[in-house]
C-alpha cells in the first residue's frame, strides 16, 4: 500500500529506525513498507546526508548526472561489478572508498545508473517481510561478545558428495572464523573445527545457535556433549526459540551470499567446493564492504579474543554449602538413596544443588541452571529462562 500524503515523514523515519536495527535486509523492509529498493536506497541516503531533514519532500530535480562520472572511475565500476557480480551500487561504492581514501567517489544512486546502463543489474526477488523474535538475547557490543554457529544446509557437489558447511562468526563484526564442510554433523567433527577456530582467535563469552543437534536436545535440560564441553570452557550456550531464524538474522544473511556465492551451482567435487569456502571467507573478511559497518569490511573492526583456548580445562567449582552430585553412565544421580535422572551429556561431571525451599533445590552445571529438583517427585524439571550464577 503507498505511503498516505499526511504521513509520509513519519512513515519514512519508521522505515530509517527498522533499518538502524538491523533486524531486517533492505529489500525486507522494502517490501513490508510497500516502497521500491530504489526508493529506499534514496531515503537513506537523504537521510545519511542531511538527517531528518532530508526525509522531508524537497525538489525533484536531480542533482547530479550519471554522464559526469569520468570515463576511468566507469570503467571501475564496470570491472568490479565483473570481478563481483552480486555486489550492488552500495558495496562497489564502499569498496571504491576504501581504495581511494579521501578522493572523490560517485554517490550510491550514479553508481547504480550506471550498472542499469551497461545492463548490469537483475531484478531481485521480492522476500516476505521477517520480523525479530520475543526472546531478549544478549547484545554484542564488541568483538567476541557473542559467536554465531549454524550449519548451512546441505547440498551435493557435481560428483554427488555430500557438503555439510559449519560456519561460524562474530556477531558484532560479522567476522567469519570458519566456513567448513565437515564429514558428518554431529559433536565430534563440529568440536574439531570449533578447537582450531578457539586456537586462532581466543574464546568468545557467549555461542548462539538453533536448538538443532549438536548445538541442542530436546532433553528436558536442553543441554549436549558440545555445550557441556562449551561450559567448562566459561562459555555460554545461547539458543534461539525454535522456528525463530531471524533472531540470528546476521548469521542467516551470510548463509543467502555464502550461497549464491559458492553453491549456485556447486563445485565438481569436494576440495574443490572447499577451495571455494575459503576464498568466500578471505573475501566477505577482507573485501566485502559491509551496509551495517559503514561499507567497511569485517577484518577492520574483529580483533581476537583475550581469552587463549587453554591447554587444560579447569575442574569446575561452586560455592561453599552447596550439596555436590556427581552424575553416573546413566546420567542419574543420587538423592534420598534414588536415582534421579539428569542429562546424559553430564556422565561423569559434578553438579552443584542449591537449595530453595523445603521441596525445591535447583541443579548447576558450573554458571550453568540445568533444572529445579522437585524432592518428592524426583524429578528435574528444566528452566522456564535459562540462567546463570
Amino acid at each position: 500500500m503507498p505511503w498516505k500524503d499526511y504521513e509520509v515523514t513519519e512513515e519514512r523515519w519508521r522505515f530509517i529506525e527498522d533499518w538502524k536495527s538491523e533486524d531486517c535486509s533492505m529489500v525486507e523492509l522494502c517490501e513490508h513498507y510497500g516502497v521500491t529498493r530504489k526508493t529506499g536506497y534514496k531515503w537513506l541516503y537523504r537521510y545519511r546526508e542531511r538527517g531528518a531533514q532530508g526525509l522531508q519532500d524537497g525538489s525533484r530535480a536531480p542533482h547530479r548526472h550519471p554522464n559526469q562520472v569520468g570515463a576511468e572511475m566507469e570503467e571501475r565500476i564496470i570491472a568490479m561489478r565483473a570481478k563481483h557480480p552480486r555486489w550492488g551500487a552500495p558495496k562497489i561504492r564502499g569498496r571504491l572508498r576504501l581504495d581511494d581514501a579521501g578522493g572523490t567517489i560517485p554517490a550510491e544512486s550514479t553508481i547504480g545508473e550506471i550498472l542499469k546502463r551497461n545492463g548490469l543489474t537483475v531484478p531481485r526477488k521480492r522476500r516476505r517481510s521477517s520480523r525479530g523474535g520475543e526472546q531478549k538475547l544478549a547484545e554484542a557490543a564488541g568483538p567476541n561478545r557473542v559467536w554465531c554457529a549454524d550449519f548451512k544446509g546441505w547440498f551435493r557437489t557435481q560428483d554427488g558428495w555430500r557438503i555439510d558447511p559449519l560456519t561460524i562468526s562474530d556477531q558484532y563484526s560479522r567476522y567469519l572464523f570458519r566456513c567448513q564442510a565437515v564429514p558428518r554433523v554431529d559433536s565430534v567433527h563440529t568440536k574439531a573445527v570449533m578447537v582450531a577456530a578457539f586456537r586462532e582467535y581466543g574464546l568468545p563469552e557467549r555461542i548462539r545457535t538453533d536448538n538443532g543437534a549438536p548445538f541442542g536436545s530436546n532433553g528436558e535440560s536442553g543441554l549436549t556433549g558440545l555445550t557441556v564441553w562449551w561450559i567448562k570452557l566459561g562459555i555460554v550456550p545461547e539458543h534461539i526459540q525454535p522456528g525463530k531464524p531471524q533472531q540470528n538474522g546476521r548469521h542467516e544473511r551470510m548463509h543467502r551470499t555464502l550461497k549464491q556465492e559458492t553453491a549456485s551451482p556447486p563445485a565438481a567435487n569436494r576440495r574443490a567446493q572447499q577451495a571455494r569456502f575459503d576464498q568466500f571467507r578471505k573475501e566477505y573478511n577482507q573485501e566485502r564492504p559491509h551496509q551495517a559497518l559503514g561499507q567497511k569490511p569485517p577484518a577492520e573492526f574483529y580483533q581476537p579474543s583475550a581469552r587463549d583456548y587453554p591447554a587444560r580445562l579447569r575442574a569446575v567449582e561452586y560455592p561453599a554449602g552447596w550439596t555436590l552430585r556427581r552424575i553416573s553412565s546413566a546420567g542419574q544421580m543420587k538423592w534420598a538413596n534414588q536415582d534421579v535422572f539428569v542429562a546424559h551429556p553430564l556422565e561423569g561431571e559434578t553438579v552443584g544443588i542449591e537449595q530453595i525451599d523445603e521441596r525445591h533445590w535447583r541443579v548447576w552445571f558450573s554458571f550453568h541452571e540445568v533444572g529445579v529438583l522437585d524432592t518428592q517427585k524426583l524429578l528435574i524439571r528444566r528452566p522456564t529462562t535459562e540462567r546463570s550464577r
